[in-house]
Order: structure tokens, then C-alpha cells, then sequence
């Protein structure tokens, strides 16, 4: 059976030691595992098999474990090799060392360590292939990755930066992390990593959001008939059905703390247990989880684990909001006009040129989701052949809302001067940085200064007449 973490070779001429470290590793959880009992029969393995590493015995007949360590070392660096060996004295230690073995564990010592080994082995080339791939990657720069992103509309270079790492790390099997503020898109970035994997599997994605532990236990791990009242067959959990693919963990930063071991659990050992069943069950899906939370703040105030922390973000993605990628706003407002005449059966309304410089002085604190919100409902209301600004307006500009959160930050200005400006030299600076804010539109700067157009022009008049 195939492992997409690669074939452990095992080397060794006891057959009764190469059962017992197959049946263990298998139960470990590597499905593929190629047993040797020469030394020169794992080097047909080595070319037909994508290796995670081999396990030696030392003591051998015709090529002993030392030659083949030391031929390993000169032609297949790249593999780790353990030695695993009933000769248990320093020199051998060192020897063994010296000739390139990643690892020395002597035969008498607990399956864990060898187990151990293999983990740090495995983790070390995985790292090493990610590392490649996301040097080739980012130093190519030819997009050739780029098609799995066409779903997700940009021409900002930070946002291609984050395509190009994300099509490097997708192949490996540690997690993703994707960070971002409420509707940056995590879930389209989550679908292109999906793609991006390579995984013959479906993407299966499960809301963390109000979900306490029993239900996120039994909704992603399953449950056997008679494990509770209600359970009157088995049924597989969603990652059974993201078997092969990838489980993409939505809101992660609401997941209940009993989950989270849970959780920590299927990451690190691939494995799980379906709610009243007494055998564990492997898993070799891709798992991406998203949040909108700060997850150090949430482990510093101990409500997730530091652990599980560390172990999502092996790959970490964290996308801009669109207050930093403004050079996109006229490619998703023509792209969401164009959604929503089509949905409203009426012709694509024009786009007026002072639009891109209202919505330029706007923070965007719902982001892209609030921003194809916003068009929607101006393509609903328009009437005529341009989309009007009126609707935009009203939720740009919100004088309550504007006015609370003001006052703070106008006392703190007013205490940092050592001498508090003129009345007319107040208004004069407002005016002159709600205008450089708006490109000198004179429409949006009054928005921003909470004025109607025909007041701020009053005002610009009186200004001038004073200083001529």
C-alpha cells in the first residue's frame, strides 16, 4: 500500500526481525514498508520507491551494515539511514557517526525510540523538500502555479507572493495554517491549497463555530453503532470522507479545549478513534485550518494550546486585508457588478471614476465580503446607465458611528501639542487632509469631514477670500 509519506526500507537478515519491525511500524502507521534481507536488495527499493528512510542492521552477511552506511552516505545522502542493531558499544556509536548514520539505537532499547527516530527523520526530509520546493518556487517566479488561484482576483504583488508559497508547501502532508481578518478569503485560499496538493481526495470543510466537543468529536470522527442513545448504526465522520483529500478546519480558534487534544492527537499520530470503537483508525488527509484570531494572544491567555498551536502553523499563511491591497478595488468591484447584474437580470451599470476614490479612503473593516456586499446593493437600487455613489455614501460614511470613535482619538491629539491651534487653522488642516485623502475630490472629502458638498464649498470659498 502506498504512504504518502514515502517507504521506510528495512535492512536486516533475521526474517523474524523484519516481521516484528514491520508489524510495528504498520501499527505506527506507515503503510509502506519494504523489507531487505540483503543489503544489495534495497537498492532496486531505492530507485522505485520515494524513500522517508531505512532502518540498518550492521551485522550482515556479504555486505555488511557499516559498507552499506558508508555507500548510503556517498550516493543517497538524501535518504536518513538509522541504524538499528544488537552490537551496542560506544565505538560502534561512533563509528556509525562518522560514516553518516542519522541515528544509532541499539536493538534491546524500546520500540518508542526507534519509532522516535523515524518521526525526526521523517520531519527532517519533509522540511528539507518543502524548503526546495518553495526556493524553486518563489525563485522561478513564472507562475506556473498560479492557476489554482484564478478563483481569487488580484494584481497585488503580496497576494502573488503568498500564491507562490502556497503552491510550494501544498504537497506536504503538515498542516496549514491561514490567518486573516474576517472576510479576506480564507476559504478560497484553503480550496487553492486543496487544489494545489495534488490530492486525489474531495475537500471537506467542517465550521468549528458553535460546535462543543461531543459534536465535533462525533461530526468529524464518526461514531459506531450503540455509542450513545440515538446511534443505531455506524457512520463515518468527515475525515473518513476526506480520506485521500483534505480536511479544512474552518474557525479553528472556537475549538473547544478537549477538542484540541483531540485534535493535537490526529495531527501528531495520524490517528483517531471513532466515538465507542476500540481500534484507532489512520488518516492521511491534508488538514488547513483558518481563524480570524490572534492564536498567540489565545494561548497566552491559556485557551488553546500552545502545542497544537505550534503544530498548525508549520505553514503559515496570513492574508492582507483589502485596506493594504487598494490596487485591487477596481478588479473586484467590475468583477461583483458584473455578478450581481447578471443575478438581478439587468445590464452591467457603468462604474463612475469617483467611486474608486470614495471607497480609497475607507478602511474596509468587513474587507473584500463587505465590498461585494456594498456593490450588490447599489446594483439593486440602480436606476439609470452608472452606478450611483448614494448607497456607497451611506455606508462609508456613518456619522454616529463616526463621531463616537472620533472623540478619543481627538483628545489624544489635542493633548500631544504643546499649544492648541486656531479654530480656522483646525479646519484648515482637516480640510487639506480630507482632500489629499480623497485625490481632491471635493464629493468624498466632505463625506469624510462629515459635511454636505455645498458646505464644504462654502467653506473653500471663505477660505480663499480670506487669504486674498
Amino acid at each position: 500500500m502506498e504512504d504518502a509519506r514515502g517507504t521506510v526500507i528495512v535492512v536486516d537478515d533475521d526474517v523474524g526481525v523484519l516481521k516484528r519491525l514491520e508489524r510495528l511500524l504498520r501499527f505506527e502507521g506507515y503503510a509502506d514498508v519494504a523489507l531487505c534481507e540483503r543489503a544489495d536488495d534495497a537498492w532496486s527499493v531505492l530507485e522505485s520507491s520515494r524513500p522517508v528512510a531505512m532502518v540498518l542492521d550492521l551485522m550482515m552477511p556479504g555486505v555488511d551494515g557499516y559498507a552499506m552506511l558508508e555507500r548510503m552516505h556517498a550516493e543517497r545522502p538524501d535518504v536518513p539511514v538509522i541504524v538499528a542493531t544488537a552490537i551496542d558499544d560506544l565505538d560502534a556509536v561512533v563509528r556509525c557517526m562518522k560514516a553518516g548514520a542519522f541515528d544509532y539505537v541499539p536493538k534491546s532499547a524500546e520500540s518508542a525510540r526507534l519509532v522516535a527516530s523515524l518521526e525526526h527523520a521523517a520531519m527532517i526530509g519533509r522540511l528539507l523538500d518543502d524548503n526546495k520546493a518553495l526556493r524553486d518556487t518563489l525563485l522561478s517566479g513564472d507562475g506556473r502555479d498560479i492557476r489554482f488561484f484564478e478563483a481569487i482576483v488580484t494584481r497585488d504583488r503580496k497576494m502573488t507572493d503568498i500564491f507562490r508559497y502556497i503552491a510550494a508547501i501544498a504537497r506536504s502532508d503538515k498542516p496549514i495554517l491561514i490567518t486573516g481578518e474576517s472576510g479576506t478569503g480564507k476559504e478560497l485560499f484553503a480550496a487553492a491549497a486543496h487544489a494545489a496538493s495534488g490530492r486525489s481526495g474531495e475537500l471537506v470543510t467542517v465550521n468549528i463555530a458553535g460546535l462543543d466537543d461531543a459534536m465535533f468529536s462525533d461530526t468529524l470522527f464518526g461514531h459506531k453503532r450503540g455509542a450513545f442513545t440515538g446511534a443505531e448504526a455506524d457512520r463515518p465522520g468527515l475525515i473518513e470522507r476526506a480520506k485521500g483529500g483534505t480536511l479544512f478546519l474552518d474557525e479553528i480558534g472556537d475549538l473547544p479545549q478537549q477538542s484540541q487534544v483531540k485534535l493535537l492527537r490526529l495531527i501528531e499520530q495520524r490517528r483517531y478513534y471513532p466515538l465507542g470503537a476500540d481500534l484507532t483508525r489512520s488518516s492521511d488527509a491534508l488538514i488547513v485550518a483558518a481563524t480570524n484570531k490572534d492564536l498567540g494572544k489565545a494561548c497566552a491567555a491559556g485557551t488553546f494550546r500552545q502545542d497544537l498551536y505550534f503544530r498548525l502553523e508549520t505553514h503559515l499563511v496570513r492574508l492582507p486585508p483589502l485596506r493594504d491591497r487598494q490596487g485591487d478595488l477596481p478588479l473586484l468591484v467590475e468583477l461583483f457588478v458584473a455578478r450581481a447584474a447578471e443575478r438581478f437580470g439587468k445590464p452591467a451599470p457603468a462604474v463612475p471614476p469617483e467611486l474608486y476614490e470614495l471607497l480609497g479612503a475607507y478602511d474596509f473593516p468587513g474587507n473584500v465580503r463587505e465590498l461585494e456586499s456594498m456593490v450588490h446593493d447599489a446594483v439593486g437600487r440602480a436606476q439609470g446607465r452608472t452606478l450611483s455613489l448614494d448607497s456607497f455614501k451611506s455606508r462609508v460614511f456613518k456619522p454616529d458611528s463616526r463621531s463616537a470613535a472620533s472623540l478619543p482619538f481627538a483628545s489624544g491629539l489635542f493633548k500631544s501639542l504643546p499649544s492648541l491651534p486656531t479654530l480656522r487653522e483646525a479646519a484648515d488642516s482637516l480640510i487639506e487632509e480630507a482632500l489629499a485623502r480623497s485625490g481632491g475630490n471635493q464629493g468624498v472629502a466632505a463625506g469624510l469631514l462629515g459635511l454636505s458638498r455645498t458646505a464644504l464649498n462654502r467653506r473653500l470659498k471663505l477660505r480663499d477670500e480670506e487669504d486674498a
